[in-house]
């Protein structure tokens, strides 16, 4: 059975005013580029209580195939309501910059993209329940919550032209190693895929640290046969 989720505390591990993590991205087995997530605190007087942001890389062998340069921002009020998200993405010959804006008063979030090598813009507007996570947002909820394993929760998710309530399932306690040393950390299982909240078929995987710091020390998305396996692992942690 799936279990509401309120959220009134600030995460668990970004109370420090900026925390970095840096990952090593590995595509079937290897070498294929390097992510950076940090997570700020924002003062006052901003609306908003806290930045995500995301920057992906390929390198080697694989941005000679398909480059990857990716740069996401999330806006989040309190309990990780989402207000607005920005990506500029340059993935292979593709050149875009997609907004999605939550206005929560109206119940619903508004998704716009440019594509500048079509010279093409859509928009599409979706109705959302007062309080939102994108899929960062999700996650650093998902930090901040001690879900037994064997338990799921449901989290209200929109990428601004969907909304779904995805399920989130605590599967096991596992060891996980990277090159800062072996962490014990709990494995879920988030359900985005399979016309959740994405239409292709996958799964994904993240592994969450079994202490009060909830570090996202592993990340796995398994795709079908043609795409294969990708994994985030966790090189590097830094607070300020």
């Amino acid at each position: 059975m799936g279990a509401a989720v309120a959220l009134a505390q600030p995460p668990a591990a970004p109370n420090a005013a900026r925390e970095t993590l840096n990952y090593a991205i590995e595509w079937r087995l290897i070498p294929a580029g390097t992510a950076k997530l940090t997570f700020s605190t924002l003062p006052r007087p901003s609306t908003a209580a806290t930045e995500i942001r995301l920057h992906i890389e390929s390198a080697g062998l694989v941005s000679r195939l398909f480059r990857v340069e990716d740069d996401y921002t999330a806006l989040l009020g309190q309990n990780f309501c989402g207000q607005s998200t920005f990506l500029s993405a340059h993935e292979g010959n593709r050149n875009k910059e997609t907004r999605v804006l939550f206005d929560a008063p109206n119940r619903k979030a508004t998704w716009l993209e440019k594509d500048f090598v079509k010279n093409a813009t859509n928009t599409q507007t979706v109705e959302i329940p007062p309080c939102v996570h994108d899929v960062l947002g999700g996650l650093a909820a998902l930090r901040n919550l001690r879900l037994d394993t064997g338990k799921t929760v449901r989290l209200p998710l929109s990428d601004g032209k969907k909304f779904v309530q995805a399920r989130v399932e605590s599967q096991r306690r596992e060891d996980v190693k990277t090159e800062l040393g072996t962490f014990h950390a709990i494995r879920y299982e988030v359900f985005l895929f399979d016309n959740v909240l994405y239409k292709r078929s996958g799964h994904l995987h993240i592994w969450l640290t079994d202490d009060d710091r909830r570090l996202l020390v592993q990340l796995q998305v398994r795709l079908q046969f043609t795409i294969g396996t990708i994994t985030f692992r966790l090189t590097k942690e830094e607070k300020s």
